[in-house]
């Protein structure tokens, strides 16, 4: 077999349908390309003050937004610390990877962190959710971390069920979302689903490069935070909302928002209601594929319940035998397209089509062939037409 190494060789353009971070629109880049400015200019405080306008309307929020220079786990960071005191209990509902890693996060901060357990191919059974809220009569949690997107195992958590559950309890804690690879992908509502703090990131729906991320912060979060004994200083809330820009405790890192005015103008001409069909348009001919290659005892769809199915990632499970990094290596040597990998136990055993951001239908139909092939040619057992199932459930 004839493999080329493609950031050496390869002609054409890279696909890359890795789950984060995401392709990133020319118009973006170009933006992104603007010289410096003075932060405290009027020109960049008017273009800023439009960016936290837009991030708002994608949150759906008429609350508090605060921007850190870091990737999502900074947010997850800033939400942690700035409510939450040593000591206090957090509840955690097991999604998968990354709500694994808020938990130990938490833990490494000082907070007691209790888990609803869960199949990650199932999600979680909210009725343990409820149950868990309801035997805490103390009140001893204080916060709520839910994972809105898994994106290691591509199974989606219904948000205001998690709401419900509080309420049916009348638990006061505070419900905390990470919505990084959900947020303008699927439909958010902060204030609507009853969220208070509510952590992004910029390199996924956002169409970003990596390294700015924010929270949506909550009235009651707010005054959560006044009560908050730890330790923080460069994301304290507190020192941000009296500073003109309301967030960055030093330099604001204006590339980056002069990438995500356009971000912003892009999403709101396509219209986020038409953004979200788009995706799951995408993600729902991706599927269709997956369950075409599951013939034949081929690769199947980890997420096993249709009611929690991700449309911004699909995690697809190797058959027994058959190594899903072997598989991704070929895709990226022979064929230049990028996948996403196992995480955590999942290693080997699963890769992850990433369908978020800017996407359409012939580039996603040109990753599902390139994998295709790459089944066939690693000898992985498959049931044969996959991407004409992709493409008859687009056509149709």
């Amino acid at each position: 077999m004839n493999q080329i190494t493609p950031s050496r060789t390869a002609r054409g353009r890279l696909f890359f349908a890795n789950p984060g971070p995401t392709n990133i629109p020319d118009s973006v880049l170009k933006a992104v390309a603007h010289s410096t400015v003075d932060f405290m200019s009027p020109e960049f405080l008017t273009l800023y003050d439009g960016c936290m306008e837009g991030v708002k309307r994608v949150l759906k929020t008429q609350q508090h937004v605060f921007f850190y220079t870091a990737s999502g786990h900074g947010a997850w960071e800033a939400a942690l610390v700035n409510v939450l005191s040593p000591g206090d209990r957090l509840l955690i509902v097991e999604t998968g990877y990354f709500s694994e890693g808020w938990a130990e996060m938490a833990t490494a901060l000082g907070i007691e962190v209790v888990t609803v357990a869960a199949d990650w191919r199932q999600g979680v059974d909210m009725k343990n959710v409820e149950a868990a809220l309801a035997a805490d009569t103390e009140h001893r949690i204080k916060a709520v971390g839910v994972v809105h997107n898994e994106t290691a195992t591509g199974v989606a958590l219904p948000i205001p069920e998690v709401r419900a559950a509080l309420d049916a309890t009348g638990h006061p804690a505070l419900l905390m979302a990470d919505t990084i690879s959900s947020l303008a992908c699927f439909d958010f509502r902060m204030d609507e689903w009853g969220v208070d703090v509510v952590v992004g990131g910029s390199q996924k729906g956002l169409m970003l490069p990596t390294g700015m991320s924010f929270t949506g912060v909550s009235n009651k979060a707010l005054a959560a935070h006044k009560l908050s004994t730890m330790p923080k200083h460069y994301m304290n809330w507190s020192a941000m909302i009296v500073r003109r820009h309301k967030s960055f405790i030093g330099t604001v890192p204006v590339s980056i928002f002069f990438g995500l005015a356009e971000s912003l103008r892009l999403l709101e001409e396509e219209g986020l209601e038409n953004v979200f069909a788009r995706h799951h348009r995408l993600a729902r001919a991706t599927r269709a594929a997956v369950r075409h290659w599951s013939g034949n005892n081929g690769p199947e769809l980890f997420c096993a319940n249709p009611q929690r199915f991700s449309d911004s990632v699909t995690a697809i499970k190797m058959p027994e035998g058959h190594d899903a990094e072997a598989l991704r290596k070929l895709c990226y040597e022979r064929f230049n397209l990028s996948l996403g990998g196992g995480l955590g136990p999942l290693g080997g055993k699963v890769f992850r089509i990433g369908h978020m951001g800017d996407l359409n239908e012939p580039m996603v139909l040109g990753a599902l062939a390139a994998v295709e092939m790459s089944l066939q040619g690693a000898g992985v057992p498959h049931g044969k037409g996959g991407v004409q199932a992709a493409m008859e459930w687009l056509a149709g």
